[in-house]
């Protein structure tokens, strides 16, 4: 087991004090946690999701009846973490499948525009009105369409992907990895929150693991300049998630 991202990362003097917290919480998670297929959230979505004609009203309906067991209803802890900190990039950000934008609007800032993606309208309006009520507002963009066919005319310094990645079809990471490169500038920074790292069939959520992800990004020539548990993971993900930021070394991005 890994504990370095507090370490690398996490170095405030509070969460020097919790990482024992954090540690045993991980433990407990990782042996008494049931699977993703036996949790009756997660079964209840997909039976919703898989019973519409398309994937585009599957996530409509979806979040029209609330059945979003991944919407964490707030940012995502490690991301506020590394904007707190100073951690990421500067410039244009990306985040595909932004859902109801909680990430989107906790990251953005003068320095910062942040532009949200998602395929269901209904997500997209819940998005607005999160940031409707935020100062943040001339610092974020919420677009209703599908990040596979999007061809925006300016590049980004940052993409991150929590929950994206797990919910398309496993045929599609090519396809997702290749319009990454597309979408990031030369020397942009690409994080992935990886999960659900465990061993259940079907999706969405679909299972995940590291070297899925290098499988798709390494022939793009992104490597990883960082892989560590996630120790900020809300509990039941404990020892679930690893947090990946990727780089390549030459470029390869286009429009």
């Amino acid at each position: 087991m890994q504990f370095s991202l507090l370490h690398h990362l996490y170095n405030s003097p509070t969460l020097r004090i919790i990482a024992p917290y954090y540690s045993r919480i991980r433990f407990k998670n990782m042996s008494t946690e049931k699977p993703i297929s036996a949790n009756p959230k997660v079964n209840q979505f997909q039976q919703v999701f898989h019973s519409e004609s398309t994937t585009t009203n599957g996530w409509d309906k979806c979040w029209e009846e609330e059945l979003t067991p991944w919407d964490l209803g707030r940012p995502t802890p490690v991301l506020v973490h590394l904007h707190n900190t100073g951690s990421l990039p500067k410039g244009r950000a990306l985040i595909p499948g932004c859902g109801s934008g909680h990430d989107v609007v906790a990251i953005a800032s003068s320095d910062l525009h942040v532009v949200g993606l998602d395929i269901s309208e209904n997500a997209i309006k819940k998005a607005t009105e999160l940031c409707s009520e935020s100062p943040k507002t001339d610092h974020v963009t919420f677009l209703k369409t599908d990040f596979f066919t999007w061809c925006p005319t300016q590049l980004f310094d940052l993409i991150f992907d929590y929950t994206f990645f797990c919910a398309i079809e496993p045929e599609l990471r090519s396809l997702w990895a290749r319009k990454m490169s597309d979408l990031l500038k030369s020397d942009g920074e690409l994080i992935t929150l990886m999960y659900p790292i465990d061993d259940h069939e079907g999706g969405p959520p679909y299972k995940v693991s590291v070297a899925d992800y290098k499988e798709v990004l390494h022939p793009l020539g992104f490597k990883a300049t960082q892989i560590v548990d996630n120790e900020l993971a809300i509990a039941p993900r404990m020892g679930r998630e690893k947090l990946g930021r990727w780089k390549r070394s030459t470029s390869q991005s286009s429009l």
